[in-house]
């Protein structure tokens, strides 16, 4: 494990890199001992950090949700990291890759609480209680490590890759619609470039959004009313480029779609 100082030091250098738009080596080289609890608390330094400054918590995304990415990174159970209010974009407006230093795109379904979900007791039956409604959403995600060479504890510091989220306009109660049969349809201007289905997140996202609520509560968090929660991606990430348009179409729920300039 890392001491305070460094753990603080290496918040440090992701701060910056994200604000200069200056990747980092990894973590994992520069500080050898580091594990996963120093990585959360790395997370929640810079994550504070921002909160100060006048961000609000928006919700929570889950990453690693699939098994092909937990045996990639050689672990057993996703991570996580905060969505905040500064990340929310519109489908309206193109979105600047300057903003950031490898941005990719993935498709997710969205969980849109009605209610506080309990913590460390928390069921699926719990989430699909409190779940207002389901929409469709990309989340953008960035490396501020050198060419995506993270290991688990370099993307869990770097709040889990996160970068942004954009929603679309669809609504529908989880209990009007088959969650783990949703599936989506990736295209970039009018070509089909992916397509996935919400059951490869942990067989329904579903068990995802509660193996959140159960994390976070050992971190002294709450998953609350109003929050988003992305429960992993549908599809393969997709590199982000000025002038790339993308639309993902999702059976039930609708689509949502993001241009980048």
């Amino acid at each position: 494990m890392l001491d305070g100082s460094q753990r603080i030091a290496a918040a440090d250098l992701l701060w910056a890199a994200e604000r200069d738009r200056a990747p980092i080596g990894p973590l994992t080289e520069t500080f050898p001992e580091i594990d996963v609890v120093d990585s959360y608390e790395i997370q929640l330094i810079n994550i504070r950090r921002r909160l100060e400054a006048g961000a609000t918590v928006y919700g929570h995304k889950v990453g690693l949700s699939s098994e092909v990415m937990q045996k990639m990174m050689g672990v057993d159970e996703p991570d996580y990291g905060h969505l905040l209010s500064t990340m929310v974009y519109s489908e309206d407006e193109p979105i600047d890759t300057a903003q950031f230093c490898y941005p990719r795109i993935e498709v997710e379904i969205g969980y849109v609480l009605g209610e506080t979900l309990p913590g460390a007791d928390c069921t699926e039956e719990d989430v699909l209680r409190a779940t207002e409604y389901i929409v469709p959403s990309i989340e953008l995600i960035d490396s501020r490590i050198e060419d995506w060479r993270i290991g688990l504890a370099d993307t869990i510091a770097d709040n889990a890759s996160s970068a942004g989220v954009i929603l679309g306009a669809g609504r529908i109660a989880p209990d009007r619609v088959d969650i783990g049969g949703i599936a989506a349809v990736l295209y970039q201007g009018d070509e089909e470039i992916a397509r996935g289905a919400a059951a490869a997140v942990l067989g329904d996202p579903t068990r995802a959004v509660a193996w959140l609520a159960r994390k976070v509560a050992g971190f002294g968090v709450r998953l609350e009313a109003g929050h988003v929660i992305l429960p992993g991606s549908c599809t393969r990430a997709i590199d982000a480029r000025p002038g790339d348009t993308f639309r993902a179409e999702f059976n039930d729920i609708g689509s949502v779609s993001v241009e980048f300039k």
